[in-house]
């Protein structure tokens, strides 16, 4: 090995031998070499990459093993070459990295983000939005580029996308479409963030400077969790009892709840491939690269035309037989398309082995096309309630945590170390109500008169002024469902205006009062500027 190079340089090095020999023979050809070459801002040639391979290539065997590959960048060793081909290395993987902005993170980290992905993000929301009026100023996005990042910039999208994963978790009337301003764009984002961390995103150190910014590894963290949300919502057995048809021998209702959506999709597709007399796959990544396994996927998915109104679709599997990944890859997508199901990956996608993309292609496949028959001989252990609770609370947990350490910490900051006492959040809910002008007060927790959600929207109407539609809330002799619309407006207002909200508007219909205390601490908190 060359001795003037560094053992960071040769390990940068082996990676980029990797990620340029995509056939995975040991060797690099011209055609390959040329593409990095350009990518790295170097472009050759075809004589002079030619001249260097012959100049390098020891055993003329008109390709590059590694040391090969090694003599060409010793030979061009120098400050700039160096810069520009690691930059190349990281995007022939589809990887860019860039420095950290914000303000938590430290000078000079180095975040990343997909091109693959952002790729694929770009098109499922262009599929997913293509019809929704709010979203023609920013629709189709165009995925080769990074109009992406532009895109949620004024929170629309996101708010969209969230009701896409969690339907109904914002009220539509809340969100600003009209004549955008810095300060309703704001409004937007606040609501879009508080909406993500209640269906379980994960979204601290993300604020919505850093989305109307458009930073990258920020975007594309925060909209893969609300996709991942969205295509595992029936991966689960309270909610598509026919995953029953999954469990195996000795097994119970209760080992397949402890499962998870990814181990579940991975039973569902081997279940599948052994219906076909095919050998199981141990991932979704390295186990699907020749694509093999996703042709009799498909065939056994596809629909046999025994569904009234369903037509039957036949696999055409000949695509097997092509010797190349690639091009089998484009086979398999091409009848993925039939089904319906083209979104996520690439045939470049499948052949890498992205597990992320390929989970997302599974996960479709799985909503749209399950091919699972509840069993009629199923001992149902479980009562259908304790079954749906069970399954809830598996689902749910991630947000309870995060409401009762939010919580916890807001009422510990509202009582100076202490938890606040219900007392004090109500003295100051009055108090705040009766300031404001507003006429409506609440005794305790458990009243009544909260399931019409009137002194909640006065409340935050009271912390920021003219924020509340009064127009569209209901307020005379009210039903369950005009109850349930007015606490569906609160609860997204109340996100909209910053507080963090993780109650739910039947909490506030039901008055239930642990939740209702959540509701008013955290609003009390956004109103004293500490929540």
């Amino acid at each position: 090995m060359p001795a003037t190079l560094s053992a960071e340089e040769i390990e940068d090095l082996r990676e980029a031998f990797k990620k340029v020999d995509v056939n995975e023979n040991g060797f690099i050809c011209d055609v390959e070499l040329t593409k990095l070459f350009k990518e790295a801002n170097l472009a050759l040639p075809g004589f002079k990459i030619r001249e260097i391979v012959q100049k390098m290539d020891r055993n003329a065997d008109n390709q590059l093993n590694f040391e090969e590959f090694t003599a060409i960048f010793t030979e061009l060793k120098n400050d700039q070459v160096a810069k520009t081909f690691r930059k190349a290395i990281n995007k022939k993987e589809g990887i860019l990295a860039i420095g950290g902005t914000s303000e938590l993170s430290s000078t000079g980290t180095q975040h990343s983000y997909s091109h693959e992905e952002c790729y694929a993000f770009a098109n499922w929301i262009n599929c997913a939005l293509e019809k929704d009026p709010d979203c023609t100023h920013i629709l189709p996005i165009d995925p080769n580029t990074l109009a992406l990042f532009k895109a949620v910039g004024d929170g629309i999208v996101l708010c969209k996308m969230i009701n896409l994963s969690v339907p109904d978790t914002i009220d539509e009337r809340t969100i600003n479409t009209k004549k955008l301003t810095a300060f309703t764009t704001q409004e937007n984002l606040n609501l879009a963030l508080n909406s993500a961390s209640a269906i379980g995103c994960h979204v601290v150190n993300i604020g919505a400077q850093d989305l109307r910014e458009g930073k990258p590894h920020l975007v594309m963290g925060l909209l893969w969790q609300i996709i991942k949300i969205g295509l595992f919502a029936d991966i689960e057995l309270s909610r598509n009892e026919a995953l029953a048809a999954l469990l195996r021998d000795g097994e119970t209702l209760e080992d397949l709840m402890k499962l998870s959506p990814e181990e579940l999709l991975l039973r569902w597709a081997n279940f599948h491939l052994n219906n076909a007399g095919i050998e199981p796959i141990s991932n979704l990544s390295s186990d699907i690269k020749d694509s093999r396994a996703y042709f009799h996927l498909l065939q056994q998915i596809a629909p046999d035309g025994s569904k009234e109104g369903v037509p039957q679709i036949i696999i055409d599997m000949s695509g097997l037989s092509d010797m190349d990944n690639l091009r089998r890859a484009e086979h398999v997508l091409q009848q993925a398309d039939r089904l319906g199901c083209r979104q996520f990956v690439t045939a470049s996608d499948i052949v890498s082995g992205n597990p992320k993309l390929n989970l997302a292609f599974v996960a479709n496949l799985f909503n749209k096309h399950p091919s699972l028959t509840k069993p009629e001989n199923q001992d149902w252990t479980l009562e259908s309630q304790d079954l749906n609770e069970g399954n809830s609370t598996l689902t749910l947990a991630l947000v309870w945590q995060l409401m009762r350490r939010y919580t916890l910490n807001v009422l510990e900051d509202l009582g100076d170390g202490e938890a606040a006492s219900d007392e004090l959040i109500i003295n100051w809910v009055n108090t705040t109500l009766k300031n404001a002008g507003k006429t409506s007060s609440i005794r305790s927790f458990k009243d009544k008169d909260i399931s019409t959600s009137g002194s909640v929207l006065d409340l935050i109407d009271a912390i920021q002024p003219n924020s509340v539609n009064f127009d569209v809330v209901k307020t005379a002799d009210l039903e369950d469902e005009d109850k349930l619309s007015n606490a569906k407006y609160a609860v997204s207002m109340a996100r909209k205006i910053g507080a963090r909200v993780y109650a739910l508007p039947e909490d506030l219909v039901e008055v239930n009062p642990k939740m209702v205390m959540t509701m008013f601490a955290c609003l009390m908190g956004r109103g004293m500027k500490r929540a």
